[in-house]
């Protein structure tokens, strides 16, 4: 049957109107992102630099506005610096408190139900946000709230930065028979068979990582005595590798640091006073160091809302001058060290302090940079989707008023306007500087 021109000219108008209207909606999913200045983490400052950004991803870096997709959304960030999402590779996103509600914080974590406490995080989970963190390692949570924490936010029910979990964190048994306290995110194992159990129980339940606490040493307490054998940390290591997971060793103390290091672990958390054939050793290995500094900062102007009993200020104020010593003689070695900020209770938003810390050590505050950025996401395993502003990551970026690379201070007070995975989460442009 022959068209008539009429029915032909429909046709075409028809056909017209649907390719405009797709392309119309892919136009939706791009977005154009101006800013002023932009620090890639590639080793590249950008000037009138434009971020364009498709279905949640980086598809170009570039200075030429011609390359900006008919119908892109813009987004005019010119008068601020971008910076790639940051990362905090040490956190306890449910261990949220807060003081408004007049009960020592370490109370309301014991008392407060799981499914309740997940839902308070939320309020944390945006505070993290507001720092610039887009992404997090939570390191051992009571009830895999972590777990039920990230895949919300994962499906959009909740809003956070994206989580890495490791859900119980293993720990030797250090109290008598059968009165073992509920100690809020561990899980006993003592010897070869249950540390290898253990870790087993984790990855089935979901985990994306192993956390293990080789020593004493958490809250006011900072004494570091080891807790676990070279032979227990290795058979731990051993299995997290073989299921293709990353392992984090908790030392405060030098001991299960060195033990941890020639165990295999990934990262150890926290060590201080470390020895120098240590601390050689780490950087040999490619081991991460997270010295999560400014944790025992935050104890001490908060110890007294916490619970803390009488004396944790001078133990505390005595150990930050070790931590920072140990961090600055491991920078100084060469070993790799990433952002970690301990957050718990009311110290989600201050997650990048520590930034200040590293800078006190020796770092420039482009190489304090880096442990949030390219460092955090080599620790995460996860180079070609984090930690940069490039081609094929993820579209997390975080904008802030002045110069990062002049001022670290910038990154902990300035954080204006914050993008995960393409979507803007935090616009604080119109909020003073703090």
């Amino acid at each position: 049957m022959r068209l008539s021109r009429a029915a032909i000219a429909l046709l075409l108008v028809l056909m017209a109107t649907l390719v405009l209207a797709q392309e119309k909606a892919a136009a939706k999913n791009v977005k154009a992102v101006r800013f002023g200045k932009l620090w890639d983490a590639k080793g590249k400052l950008w000037t009138n630099a434009i971020v364009v950004i498709e279905s949640g991803k980086i598809r170009a870096v570039t200075t030429d506005a011609s390359a900006i997709p008919a119908g892109a959304d813009s987004i005019d960030l010119s008068r601020y610096t971008g910076l790639p999402g940051l990362i905090d590779v040490h956190s306890h996103m449910t261990m949220y408190a807060e003081e408004a509600r007049g009960l020592p914080l370490l109370r309301q974590i014991a008392d407060t139900p799981p499914p309740v406490e997940v839902f308070l995080a939320r309020k944390g989970a945006m505070r993290t946000l507001e720092a610039g963190v887009t992404t997090v390692r939570d390191l051992s949570a009571e009830g895999y709230m972590d777990i039920a924490m990230r895949d919300l936010i994962n499906s959009g029910e909740m809003i956070g930065p994206r989580m890495f979990v490791s859900g119980y964190g293993l720990y030797a048994t250090q109290t008598p028979s059968k009165k073992e306290p509920a100690i809020p995110g561990a899980v006993f194992a003592d010897g070869v068979p249950e540390v290898l159990r253990s870790v087993r129980q984790q990855i089935a339940a979901g985990a994306d990582l192993i956390k293990m606490y080789a020593s004493t040493g958490t809250d006011d307490d900072v004494t570091g005595f080891q807790t676990y054998t070279f032979e227990e940390i290795k058979a731990a290591v051993g299995m997290a590798h073989q299921f293709g997971k990353k392992i984090a060793i908790h030392s405060y103390g030098p001991d299960g640091a060195r033990d941890a290091v020639r165990a295999g672990a990934d990262s150890v958390e926290h060590a201080t006073d470390m020895d120098d054939a240590t601390i050689q050793d780490m950087a040999r290995r490619g081991t991460f160091y997270v010295p999560t500094i400014d944790h025992n900062r935050y104890y001490i102007d908060n110890g007294d809302k916490i619970g803390y009993a009488p004396g944790y200020k001078e133990r505390l104020q005595a150990f930050i001058p070790r931590n920072l010593e140990t961090a600055r003689r491991a920078f100084k070695a060469g070993v790799k060290i990433a952002m970690g900020s301990d957050a718990i209770y009311t110290m989600f938003g201050e997650n990048t302090r520590e930034l200040g810390w590293f800078v006190k050590a020796g770092m420039s505050p482009e190489q304090a940079l880096r442990t949030a950025t390219t460092n955090g996401a080599e620790l995460l395993g996860k180079e070609k989707e984090l930690g940069a502003v490039a081609p094929g990551c993820l579209a997390d970026l975080v904008a802030v008023e002045g110069d990062p690379l002049a001022d670290i201070n910038v990154v902990l007070n300035k954080v204006k306007w914050v993008m995960k995975d393409g979507a803007v989460v935090v616009d604080r442009r119109s909020v003073p500087a703090r």
